[in-house]
């Protein structure tokens, strides 16, 4: 759930607290993208999963240096299903980032001209169509023919649903028409309308099976389907919209191409408009969402993309998300319930964080249950009473929160909510920490039992074994509290050591047997080879996920490299100087990986790891590049193209982008204006490189 910090302004977080938040934030986030796309069974609502990336992207925002490895603006959806072969997409598919303002539409359409240097009345086209409610998925023709489908899965890597799409009746067997590719993977939303969906509902309900929550769900369970006839008997439909791998584009325009796709016979939305200004668009947006109720499927805002696909190239992507598009989304949907008691949960920071445990409500279809209530101060602030009717608000399809109470319901005898000062799960106190920057109290409060807090280590050990970690199949929340009660597993260690340890104990506990036994012992096994960015992510270093810890393993390579760290010290030396010269990670951050490898119980459970697996190296950037591997600074003016831009071209050629001169810089391209970092460069004895030579080296 939420950290306690969730409450407070962004601006007036300090670099520790933002750190902290946006640590919480990845895991909290990247747990109901598994809810959603790996398991189609979403606790929160769409609307509260927008509101906890809206606040990870705001935090990311004033604290750039703090983005992590594991950030959610880095990643897209969720492992594949083990029921499903696994299809490797040779063009990922990707997220979109949200807006949720006209100011937001506004800055949009600022950013691109921004981005490409253009004239203010330069016209940008930008292509909009409504954000259809289902699931993502790609189809591949050769030569015309249907050849493959798979499931968006994480962006890389997706579920193989052919024979299950081939059962949508508008997706044609082969395309017809001029211009069709030799390749083409066309992407777009598998959805279920409306009235099937309550049809659908209806027939469940009679045979006594579960009803589906919402028409989003519903598509997404009938289409993952290892049965492919129950997919066949329900009336699956799906929209197209964009494209993967593709051997030659038959238009240079994102809407000559769907146009195209309709000429093949391939389903295109026909509320799809090309608009030439921000009033156009938003104007678009507001004709959409007043047609919302009438339409026969269900929409969650507009897509906006810019139509030239030159464009598009140039903009290119930034983590999860392409420049060029962005999802306007609709308004957040609303419904009252009470509030039947506060639960309190500890996380592996310590953090104590309350939970609303409500009357289950229906809101914009999907049954919420319980919502974050952030912290202390939240509560306080809004004074909120176990038996209240509160109303709730949905922020996505994932995390609901408590918008306000209904003060006109509240029962005469309720009482101000009496916050522990001890933790639930060990009684240790928890206290609210002074910052000693601001001089006042956190906003979390925190156990004080450390490591003799079951819930802080149990947490610790989750996170260890999670999916973006060690990932180790059986062992998850419920078996690691089930160890760690047994007293089996208490540190990473330890679960190498589980069969040398317990040895046919375990098939002996109840629950267990000699099989189940026997596959946790070879899960644990598979996963004594491991890259070194996952196994540096596993540790829960403070501030480093999985962003930050990929950051690190590219920079240092090996494991042993990493571990020279040991040796660093904060502020000084040149170790601490190449941590924390690396481009995306502060000094807030560098100071966490330090102090962690000073510390000497943490080199202990790294060493014990060393042992007994193998982490490793991290894999070389592609050598088709001239400057793969080589970290390049910028200085100066650029004139040919964006300070942006031009970074977002050398890191897609391999290189790393600092943002300042050290011994480790292999370039430093220097245009007009260059200043401090070019005087340091040429005491270093760097290569230097106008911008005209650093194009001819990189190919224009």
């Amino acid at each position: 759930m939420s950290d306690a910090l969730r409450e407070r302004l962004v601006e007036d977080l300090t670099v520790e607290e933002a750190a902290e938040e946006l640590a919480l934030l990845a895991g909290e986030i990247a747990h109901h993208d598994e809810r959603y796309h790996g398991k189609d069974a979403p606790e929160i609502t769409d609307a509260e999963y927008d509101a906890l990336r809206q606040r990870n992207e705001a935090i990311e925002k004033r604290f750039p240096e703090l983005v992590r490895d594991d950030s959610p603006s880095k990643r897209v959806g969720a492992k594949v299903s083990s029921g499903f072969r696994t299809v490797r997409h040779s063009v990922p598919m990707l997220s979109l980032g949200n807006a949720f303002a006209d100011e937001d539409v506004v800055d949009f359409l600022e950013r691109i001209r921004r981005f490409l240097g253009l004239k203010e009345d330069e016209d940008v086209a930008i292509v909009a169509e409504p954000k259809i409610d289902g699931l993502a998925v790609s189809i591949r023709y050769e030569n015309g023919r249907y050849v493959r489908a798979a499931t968006r899965g994480d962006g890389n890597e997706g579920e193989d649903i052919t024979a299950n799409v081939a059962t949508i009746e508008s997706v044609p067997e082969q395309l017809t028409g001029k211009n069709i590719p030799d390749v083409i993977e066309v992407r777009g939303e598998v959805y279920l309308r409306r009235d099937d969906f309550f049809t659908l509902n209806e027939t469940r309900e009679a045979a006594g099976d579960a009803r589906f929550a919402n028409p989003r769900n519903a598509a997404a369970g009938s289409l993952r389907q290892l049965d492919v006839e129950v997919t066949r008997a329900r009336p699956l439909k799906i929209f197209l919209y964009a494209w993967g791998e593709v051997s030659a584009l038959p238009a240079e325009t994102h809407s000559g191409v769907l146009k195209a796709y309709e000429s093949w016979g391939l389903p295109v939305n026909p509320e799809i408009a090309l608009c030439h200004s921000a009033d156009d668009m938003l104007a678009r947006y507001r004709a959409i969402g007043e047609a919302r109720a009438g339409l026969p499927y269900d929409i969650d805002g507009v897509v906006y993309k810019v139509d030239r696909l030159d464009w598009q190239q140039r903009l290119g992507f930034v983590s999860r998300a392409p420049r060029w598009a962005i999802a306007h989304k609709f308004p957040a949907e609303k419904a009252q319930t009470v509030l039947k008691a506060i639960r309190i949960q500890v996380g592996r920071t310590g953090a104590l964080t309350p939970v609303a445990m409500l009357e289950p409500v229906t809101v914009g279809g999907v049954v919420v249950q319980n919502a974050t209530l952030h912290n202390q101060e939240e509560i306080e602030r809004k004074d909120i009473r176990v038996g209240d009717t509160v109303v709730i608000q949905r922020a996505g399809d994932v995390i609901p929160q408590v918008v306000e109470v209904v003060l006109d319901k509240r029962p005469a005898d309720s009482k101000p909510y009496d916050f522990p000062e001890t933790c639930p799960e060990c009684g240790s106190s928890a206290v609210r920490e002074i910052n000693p920057k601001t001089g006042k109290p956190d906003a979390a409060r925190r156990c004080t039992g450390g490591l003799v807090c079951p819930a802080q280590a149990v947490e610790r050990l989750r996170h260890f074994v999670s999916r973006l970690a060690f990932d180790i199949e059986g062992l998850g929340d419920k078996q690691i509290r089930f160890f760690w009660e047994k007293e089996l597993i208490h540190n990473p260690v330890d679960i190498f050591d589980l069969e040398k340890n317990a040895g046919d104990a375990v098939a002996e506990f109840e629950g267990w047997g000699k099989v189940s036994a026997r596959n946790l012992f070879d899960a644990i096994d598979e996963r004594r080879t491991i890259g070194l960015d996952r196994f540096i992510n596993a540790l829960g270093i403070r501030h480093v996920g999985e962003t930050t810890a990929r950051l690190l393993a590219r920079r240092y390579g090996s494991l042993a490299e990493v571990l020279k760290l040991e040796g660093a010290q904060v502020g000084e030396g040149e170790l601490w100087e190449e941590l924390n010269n690396i481009d995306g990670i502060g000094e807030t951050v560098a100071e966490a990986i330090v102090e962690f490898f000073q510390e000497p119980h943490n080199q202990q459970i790294v060493a014990g790891l060393a042992e007994r697996l193998t982490v490793q190296d991290m894999e070389k950037a592609s050598g088709d590049s001239p400057v793969s591997g080589k970290t390049v600074v910028f200085t100066g003016s650029l004139e040919k193209m964006t300070r942006q831009e031009a970074k977002a071209r050398a890191e897609s050629l391999g290189a790393k982008v600092a943002g300042s001169v050290s011994p480790r810089t292999d370039i430093v391209i220097a245009a007009p204006g260059a200043g401090t970092k070019l005087k340091k460069a040429q005491e270093l004895g760097v290569t230097v490189m106008t911008e005209e030579e650093w194009l001819a080296l990189i190919g224009g």
